[in-house]
């Protein structure tokens, strides 16, 4: 399954990267993470946000635009989850405003097409995690919107 236009654009650019050019680029990406603005969550986080198996305890939300897309919001609680804010970025800046339907056939690949096979099993569990969040998200959106015009 591919992925939305602009993920698979990264993805075919990170695979001309030799893997420490793509460590370099991921750590700088990382670099733009922006936490959940205050609008949208305080601490203590809600328990039904926090991402499912991310060692960096990462949390997620899908604000609801008026255009019926979705904005994502993380926060990262681990000072040091350099991988997790990169992702973060990384599916805010690709998918937030996308179609509900790219959003929701998001498949956790996309993890391994960003960051490489290197990664060890709780990294890539906590990653995935995020990505099933944006996806259960967009789903859930769309199951909301087709009960609505019923």
């Amino acid at each position: 399954m591919g992925h939305p236009a602009r993920i698979a654009e990264l993805v075919d650019t990170l695979a001309l990267f030799s893997r420490m050019e793509r460590i370099d680029y991921l750590i700088s990406v990382a670099d733009r993470f922006r936490e959940v603005p205050e609008s949208i969550a305080r601490r203590p986080f809600p328990e039904n946000h926090k991402v499912p198996a991310c060692e960096s305890e990462a949390y997620m939300w899908a604000e609801k635009l008026a255009d019926q897309t979705l904005k994502l919001h993380f926060a990262v609680e681990n000072p040091q989850g350099i991988s997790a804010k990169a992702m973060a970025v990384i599916l805010d800046e690709n998918l937030s405003g996308e179609s509900l339907e790219d959003l929701a056939g998001l498949s956790g690949d996309v993890v391994y097409d960003v960051f490489g096979r290197e990664l060890s099993m709780g990294k890539s569990m906590g990653l995935m995690g995020m990505v099933s969040m944006v996806s259960g998200s967009a789903k859930k959106l769309k199951r909301t919107l087709t009960e609505g015009a019923l």
